[in-house]
């Protein structure tokens, strides 16, 4: 099992920035790619951001250019950069994990609101 806790979420205005962090623990040197989604009312789930073990990762387009993910694997934590927020991004974001046997955990999720 892995437990995943998120934090760093919150209130932002438009054009600012926030960093999310998504720690491990449990059976974390069985995870494979960690990285979030995020949903936001109305809309369906969206991937942000991907991170492979190896260090490889994927973006979502409507993110691409404002957002970076890394991974400190001695911490076993992920983060999620963002800068130049846009209201369009206000959402729930979740951090999930991939183990190497096929098993997908996910975080509790964190609030990010943008303000225009």
């Amino acid at each position: 099992q892995v437990q995943l806790v998120e934090s760093g979420g919150g209130l932002v205005q438009a054009g600012g920035s926030l960093t999310l962090s998504c720690s491990a623990s449990g059976s974390r040197f069985s995870i494979d790619a960690m990285g979030w989604y995020r949903r936001s009312p109305g809309k369906q789930r969206e991937l942000v951001a991907t991170i492979r073990s190896g260090g490889r990762t994927n973006y979502g387009d409507s993110v691409k250019g404002r957002i970076t993910i890394s991974r400190d694997n001695d911490k076993n934590t992920v983060y999620l950069q963002m800068i130049s927020l846009k209201p369009e991004d206000t959402a729930d974001y979740y951090c999930y994990a991939n183990s190497v046997y096929g098993n997908q955990y996910w975080g509790q999720g964190t609030q990010v609101t943008v303000s225009s």
